[in-house]
């Protein structure tokens, strides 16, 4: 059993110095990255001795587990207080529904793989750290438990999903990486107290595509 001792915890701390050097400046969002053991999160032994360097790794399914600085940019775009609804889009292998969790607020996670929804979790439950996660399309968010403070989509979108916005509160954004092929845009959509959408575009990533109907 792969256990969280003192030499990880010293990785993770070299790890926020690196991502603080890159540009991540919400201290709550350094403590989170801090706080939780990335290493847990990936299966594959091979993977271990790598678990804190900054790079993404694969999950299974076709998926991966995105890299701290990206992890630790969406997050801090959220820009939430403790307490707000947070929809994520695509639970992976949990990492990011972690951080989330560790920042205060309340998670609603959906993932369409159903091996990874299972193993992740049983993971999380392991952990002691609660979610509320859902096997299901992400295209379709989770309606019966909107509306929304924010959402988060951790997969490339080749378009924006009508439904999405449509399930946050007026006042509430979705950060979205958007686009077709191997690189997205990084977007932030505002829904304005009117309904609204005010479109901003924060740069290039890459991400496992969001594919639609695929449970």
């Amino acid at each position: 059993m792969v256990k969280d001792d003192y030499r990880h915890q010293g990785l993770r701390k070299r790890l926020v110095d690196e991502l603080r050097n890159k540009g991540i400046s919400d201290p709550q969002v350094l403590k989170a990255i801090g706080e939780v053991p990335r290493h847990l999160f990936i299966d594959d032994s091979a993977f271990l001795e790598l678990a804190y360097q900054d790079i993404a790794f694969p999950i299974g399914c076709g998926q991966t587990i995105s890299q701290p600085y990206t992890v630790a940019f969406q997050t801090q775009l959220l820009a939430g207080k403790p307490g707000a609804k947070i929809l994520e889009i695509g639970t992976g292998s949990g990492y990011q529904t972690a951080v989330l969790v560790k920042m205060g607020y309340k998670v609603f996670s959906i993932e369409r793989h159903r091996p990874l929804y299972i193993r992740t979790k049983e993971r999380l439950v392991g952990m002691g750290l609660k979610a509320s996660l859902f096997h299901g399309d992400g295209y379709l968010g989770a309606p019966k438990e909107a509306p929304f403070d924010r959402i988060l989509v951790t997969c490339g979108a080749p378009f924006i999903p009508d439904d999405l916005p449509a399930q946050l509160k007026p006042g509430g954004w979705l950060v979205i990486p958007v686009g077709e092929g191997e690189e997205q845009r990084m977007i932030k959509l505002d829904k304005q107290l009117d309904g609204a959408l005010v479109h901003q575009d924060l740069g290039a990533f890459r991400f496992v595509p969001m594919l639609k109907n695929k449970v």
